[in-house]
Parts: C-alpha cells; structure tokens; sequence
C-alpha cells in the first residue's frame, strides 16, 4: 500500500473524532426540574421552592418543583435516579430519601450512594419530644422515669413509619434503654388533635407546627433533638443537655443529582446553591419556615450522609424496623 494511502487511512479515526465525540449542549440549556418527592406544603416543599425561585437567575432558566409523594419519597427520588445525568433533573433529597429509607425498606428501587449524588445541602429541622401541658413529665428525665415503671405503655406519635421523628424515637430507646411503643399516624396533623386530646403520651416529630400550641401553653416540648439549643426554643434543653451525651437527631434537607452527572455540571450548580443560602435575606426565610440554614458544598455533603448512614444503619439495626 502506497505511503499516502497508509497515512490517509491512519489519519481517519482522528478525523472522525470531532463527530464521534461531539461536545454535550451547554448547560442549561433548557428549564430544571426540581423533584420534590413530598406533597406541597410542607418542609420539604417550602425548602425546594425557595431554592427553585433563587436558582434560575444565576443559572439563565427557569427552575419548576415537581411534586411526586409516595412510598417514603422513594417514588420522586429514584425518577431522579433514573433521569438523564445532565443536570435538569435535580431532588431536593431528605435523611429519609439519601440515609434512612435504604435500611428501613426490604426492597429499594435505586441505589442512593451509586444513583445519586451530592450537590448541596440546604437546611436542618429539629425534632422535639413533645407532651400534654398535663402530663406528669416535666422534664426528659421525668419522662425516662414513667417510661421505665411502665415498660411499653407509653405511645409515641410520629407522622408516620420511616418518618425523622419515628427512627428518632427509636434511637431515644435504645440510647436510654427504655420501652415505648411507636403510633405511626399519616401525618403531623393527626397527630396534634390526639396529643392536645391526652390521647397520646408524647410525640417525636418536626419541631415547627408544635410551636404555636408550645407558645400556647397546650403543649410542652421536654428537649429538642438537635446538636445545640434550637432557636425558636432557646429556652429548652437539648437533649444531649438533659443527659443522654452525644444524641443528634435532626431531618435534613439537600439538592442531588443523578449519579453520573458531569462534575463541572454538579459544582455549578452546587456553587451557586451554597450562595443562595449564605444570603441572610434567604438565611431568615429559611428560619421564619422553622428550619436553620446548613450549607454544605458536595464534599461536605458526602462526609455528613457518611456519618448518617452509619447512625442509622445501627438505630434500623437494634430496633428491628423494617417496611415494605
């Protein structure tokens, strides 16, 4: 074969590279669908729509919420799982969604450390361990106390199995080693009713909508679940505080993407996150909705789900909680 030839024919692989690996569209290059695997209204809706309508600006589209409860929020998150890793399908994740629902649920419809992947995380809400201004327990020790006279007759309320305030009243019996049985309603608004009725012993739940009956004085919250005293109730212990040493129990809120998303892709849109909510006008939003801002970029993000996991890879463990 003449030496041209041979050249000619070398060179066509590196000519139809251009073709073969032609560059993705810029992104965005469309609107971003923001799924929130929750209904409207509550926390995790709030958060998303408050990030969705600051997001679009710096990212030149427009950024809608898409709401698809069902099934703990595995439903809305693996349709992210399983969207085109391009960037416009975004979830406003949960501890449910990224930590606990893995080793609660028998069966998983994605893989949240393979199928999804950090961005950033948003905000933090504090559970509380709630009681009738009636009750006999006015501190988190007093309740300690009746629960252990009584083992297994006290009930707890929580808005549901697999819910932040059902593993975090788990967690609170295997760290104190006491006996209560859990009442899973479909809701925080079920709950309330029979907790002001004396219907029901204490709940464990999402600090916010407790507030105004706290305020009230028709409730009681005994500590508060987070780290550090929380600060719509500053007055109130944590529950570290009231003795049980290292406790932090808290729902927490974050952006994923699905798992094979561009890097530069998922640090733009981490990047621009992380200064929504470093923004105090966006930082008192975030509060007046009764959460505390955290923003975590998606290194921090990744090291925090770690440690997560490990929590309540252990809680799901030792108290043998398991849904379908």
């Amino acid at each position: 074969m003449p030496t041209s030839r041979r050249a000619l024919l070398g060179a066509l692989p590196l000519l139809a590279t251009p073709t073969l690996l032609r560059a993705q569209p810029a992104f965005p290059n469309r609107p971003i669908r923001l799924v929130v695997p929750f209904a409207g209204g509550g926390a995790t809706d709030l958060t998303a729509r408050l990030i969705a309508e600051r997001l679009g600006g710096p990212l030149g589209q427009t950024v809608v919420v898409d709401n698809r409860p069902g099934a703990g929020g595995n439903l809305g998150a693996d349709i992210v799982a399983k969207a085109d890793p391009d960037g416009h399908t975004l979830l406003m994740c949960t501890i449910g969604t990224a930590s606990i629902n893995q080793y609660l649920y028998s069966r998983m419809p994605y893989d949240p450390a393979r199928d999804l992947t950090s961005v950033a995380m948003v905000n933090e809400v504090a559970n509380g361990i709630i009681v009738n201004v009636d009750s006999q327990a006015r501190t988190l020790e007093d309740l300690l106390r009746l629960a252990r006279g009584q083992p297994g007759a006290l009930n707890y309320g929580t808005p549901g199995n697999g819910t932040s305030g059902h593993l975090c009243g788990e967690y609170l019996k295997t760290r104190t080693s006491t006996d209560m049985t859990h009442v899973p309603y479909r809701g925080t608004g079920q709950v309330i009713p029979d907790l002001l009725g004396g219907r029901l012993q204490l709940a464990v739940d999402n600090l916010p909508a407790y507030l105004p009956h706290i305020r009230e004085g028709r409730l009681r919250c005994l500590a508060v679940t987070s780290r550090e005293r929380w600060f719509s109730l500053p007055e109130v212990p944590t529950v570290a505080q009231a003795g049980i040493e290292g406790f932090e129990a808290v729902a927490w809120f974050g952006v994923q993407a699905p798992g094979r998303t561009p890097r530069p892709v998922v640090e733009r849109i981490a990047q621009h996150i992380v200064a929504i909510v470093n923004e105090p006008a966006n930082q008192e939003r975030l509060r007046e909705i009764g959460s505390a801002p955290r923003p975590l970029n998606p290194a921090e993000m990744d090291r925090y789900i770690a440690a997560e996991n490990s929590k309540w890879r252990e809680v799901v463990r030792q108290a043998g909680a398991k849904l379908d």
